[in-house]
């Protein structure tokens, strides 16, 4: 919906017209003038998101789109004062289909970000799915970085792998029951959580708790030694230990 306008005059003058005798080509228009309220909703709510910017503005466009055909001018409302829950509510209600239920630190959402991207431009460049090495090679980041924002990618679904797969206290562990890396037709967030599950399994028990409680509960090394009764420096010392196990056993099994 781009392009030069169609339609001379006010918004105003064109919502009453629509309202009189409404077109499709006349609805586009209105939408195109008002696709800044959009963009500057979608703004908002991107933060804190994993969503595509330009995913959540082409929902909230189809919520402008039923608001221009639902206004009715004749109440004497402002346009935009209809039109903002109509797209708030359809760019919330895509959030909630798709969004997560963890919500992660803005520095790793930026970073898994720029990960997705950097993946995508070195699979239209070489024709074949990168390596997660490769990934992190783009991006220039340390291994320790790395790591985090993959434990914390993984967070969002791997927290309950340890519980029953069934309401029997004998049904083993979703951890057991996920496919490995050469199944047929596994997703690579698939694989990427059996290796993470297999690999957090490795580490010897302290280290393990201390790994789950700061980047699985997000809870601050502060209070995983007091919930521990541990000293900060023995839990900083545990993390440490933890995510260098962590990234060895990692990229061994890339």
């Amino acid at each position: 919906m781009t392009g030069t306008p169609k339609f001379a005059g006010p918004t105003r003058l064109l919502l009453r017209a629509y309202g009189e005798s409404p077109s499709t080509a006349l609805r586009n228009e209105l939408v195109c003038r008002n696709l800044g309220l959009v963009r500057k909703i979608a703004h908002q709510l991107a933060r804190g998101s994993s969503e595509p910017l330009e995913d959540l503005v082409q929902v909230g466009a189809i919520g402008l789109m039923r608001a221009v055909e639902r206004f009715d001018p004749s109440l004497g409302h402002a346009f935009s004062s209809f039109a903002t829950p109509c797209i708030r509510g359809a760019m919330q209600h895509y959030l909630r289909d798709h969004g997560h239920s963890v919500r992660l630190p803005r520095r790793l959402l930026e970073l898994d970000s720029r990960a997705r991207r950097a993946a995508h431009a070195l699979s239209q460049r070489h024709g074949c799915t990168p390596s997660e090495r490769q990934v992190a090679s783009a991006l220039d980041i340390s291994a320790e970085e790395w790591l985090q924002m993959r434990l914390a990618r993984a967070n969002r679904t791997l927290v309950s792998l340890d519980a029953p797969a069934g309401p029997h206290p004998d049904t083993p562990p979703l951890v057991e029951l996920l496919p490995g890396p050469d199944t047929p037709e596994v997703s690579p967030e698939g694989q990427e959580r059996a290796h993470l599950a297999r690999a957090l399994a490795q580490l010897e028990a302290a280290t393990q708790v201390v790994v789950r409680q700061v980047y699985f509960e997000k809870r601050t090394q502060s209070e995983t030694a007091r919930r521990l009764g541990v000293s900060p420096m023995t839990v900083s010392r545990r993390l440490k230990k933890g995510t260098g196990q962590l990234h060895t056993l990692l990229q061994r099994a890339l």
